[in-house]
């Protein structure tokens, strides 16, 4: 057994905030898709197959997605703070024990899984270390046919509330009593109506005008600015339900535009379309799909400095790899799952919420580009319209109708 190591940011951070103690909670197999019983038996395989006597897992996402608990301790992400160590006969959870109630007690012992208490997990292990990628992060990143439904029901409320919202906004504006943050609150309120919701994903991002160019901008009382109807407001937000997270960026036209504002939103639609329509080979990384999405702003000389895409958790972290879209090379090929065929994979948009058409500038757009954007459209009232009123199918048609 190791020697227990003391903490050395005990001394250094004075005034360090006490450990969370939200209880954890069972995310039911109904929204999971597979137990967690098989979800360790599949682990317990792939450890075989690497030589391996135990898996000791410290990532809060796999630890959750692992044994189907989520919890409250970590903002936005429905973690809890643990350890997990997986034997080929036992499973060992090391966690504060006031964060488990009776029912999850219970739960753990069907399981399989002994109960330790955090600080233990110092002392517990002695071994031999291979170092290797996890076999949970892939076979997180692989949905199963529960998770996949999930997803789309939770798409499908969220776009119900994105839609509520963007009538809203449009009548709001042009009172002038509207600001970055005020618009945030309203867009939570119209989620926090919905089945199944559990809280925001990330903090929103409402970035009007020039804020929409700062990366992870997040409004504060100092930098908050009224809306006007005029420019663009960038909108990137989410939400946390028991059947699936969700991640959705608009950028909407509050009135007025200039035609370099035009100009740009037609181009970064056209690279979004191009990776949306994308075909391509089992074993392509991400770092070779992104290029698709930046060749029109390429063209012209432009850039953006950021990533374009990342996978989203399932009732989990709204970052999740371990693939993604982006310039950097990222050497984990998009995985192949459920709904993919032959040799060659291509892209389900699965998020349902109208495309701002006032910044479109339809010359720019191929024929096939045009046909796309009006199917999604079609797609997104067809499967919006039945759970809205009257004046918000109206809305949603409007703002569905063909380019």
């Amino acid at each position: 057994r190791l020697k227990s190591i003391s903490d050395p940011l005990e001394q250094l951070w004075t005034d360090r905030p006490p450990m969370p103690e939200g209880p954890a909670f069972i995310h039911e197999t109904k929204y999971a898709g597979k137990s967690s019983t098989e979800k360790i038996s599949i682990i317990r395989e792939e450890l075989k197959k690497c030589n391996a006597k135990a898996l000791f897992l410290s990532a809060l996402d796999e630890i959750a997605w692992t044994l189907n608990l989520r919890g409250s301790d970590v903002h936005c992400n429905p973690v809890v703070v643990s350890y997990l160590l997986i034997e080929e006969q036992h499973t060992h959870f090391f966690i504060q024990p006031q964060k488990i109630t009776p029912v999850v007690a219970n739960y753990l012992k069907e399981i399989g899984a002994s109960l330790h208490p955090y600080e233990e997990v110092e002392t517990y292990p002695n071994c031999r270390i291979i170092h290797g990628a996890s076999p949970v992060t892939l076979l997180k990143a692989i949905r199963n046919e529960q998770e996949i439904a999930g997803i789309h029901a939770a798409m499908q409320r969220d776009g119900v509330a994105l839609v509520k919202f963007l009538k809203w906004l449009e009548e709001a504006v042009p009172t002038g009593r509207e600001t970055e943050i005020s618009v945030d609150k309203k867009l939570h309120n119209f989620r926090a109506e919905q089945d199944l919701y559990k809280g925001e994903s990330f903090d929103t991002i409402a970035g009007y005008k020039e804020h929409g160019a700062i990366v992870h901008y997040e409004a504060t009382p100092e930098t908050d600015v009224p809306l006007k109807p005029e420019g663009f407001l960038l909108l990137d937000s989410g939400a946390q339900y028991l059947d699936g997270t969700t991640d959705i960026t608009r950028t909407i036209a509050l009135g007025k535009l200039t035609e370099e504002e035009k100009t740009n939103y037609t181009l970064i639609l056209k690279g979004h379309i191009a990776l949306a329509m994308a075909k391509f080979p089992v074993g392509t990384r991400g770092a070779q799909l992104d290029v698709l999405a930046r060749m029109p702003i390429w063209q012209r000389g432009m850039n953006f400095l950021h990533g374009t895409g990342h996978g989203v958790g399932h009732f989990l972290n709204v970052h999740e790899g371990p693939q993604s879209i982006r310039m950097n090379e990222n050497p984990v090929p998009l995985p192949a799952g459920e709904g993919m065929f032959g040799n060659y994979l291509q892209f389900e948009t699965v998020t349902l919420c109208p495309i701002c058409k006032k910044g479109i500038i339809k010359e720019l757009l191929t024929t096939e580009e045009i046909e796309w954007l009006n199917s999604y459209h079609q797609t997104v009232y067809e499967k919006l319209s039945p759970s809205l009123n009257k004046e918000e199918q109206a809305w949603l048609k409007e703002a569905t109708s063909k380019l």
